[in-house]
């Protein structure tokens, strides 16, 4: 008489479906986890694009932007850098300073749309702030002569951050938004 051998085959299925559960619900998780974060972004910038919207004149709107933005988008600096001819003006929590409109020039030229990254030391156009930045977005400012160009820098002190590209989409935006009220208000 022969001997059968019974293989278990309930045991490792069981277990295999086990895992596909726990990497689908983790999977899950994620995704929720990033529906928030985007939602919380939207809001953000939501209520930046108002703030800026809501500015009085240009040097409201530098106000709301070095002043008020870093609140509302849960940032730790946000400077805004302008070329106009040869003069360079950088903005930032501290007030306007007059700076290299070359030092603009190569931010600037370094930027198509949007720079996102983690950084040992913030770009120097956040002036005093640079040395506490580890994350940065720089976000380029076009605009048509006689309008000046420029970069929004928008800075964290944590190392993450400014990842994904539904973030940069939200950036572009923003910059998009701050370079027509620029020249909404410089045409005015």
């Amino acid at each position: 008489m022969v001997m059968a051998t019974v293989i278990d085959f309930e045991t490792r299925a069981v277990a295999r479906l086990q895992k596909r559960v726990a990497e689908v619900e983790e999977a899950n998780q994620d995704l929720i986890a990033f529906a928030r974060g985007h939602s919380g972004a939207v809001t953000s910038i939501h209520a930046a694009v108002l703030a800026a919207l809501d500015a009085e004149g240009l040097d409201h709107l530098i106000h709301v932007v070095t002043q008020l933005w870093p609140d509302l988008l849960g940032l730790d600096a946000v400077s805004i850098a302008l070329m106009a001819g040869e003069t360079g003006l950088r903005a930032d929590l501290s007030g306007m300073q007059f700076v290299d409109p070359r030092l603009i020039e190569r931010s600037i030229a370094d930027i198509e749309g949007i720079v996102l990254r983690a950084c040992d030391r913030g770009h120097p156009l956040f002036g005093p702030a640079a040395d506490l930045i580890r994350a940065e977005a720089l976000v380029r400012l076009d605009n048509a002569l006689p309008l000046p160009s420029g970069v929004l820098v928008l800075g964290q002190r944590r190392s993450q951050g400014f990842s994904t590209r539904h973030g940069s989409e939200l950036l572009l935006f923003l910059g998009s938004v701050l370079s027509r009220m620029m020249g909404r208000w410089l045409y005015a």
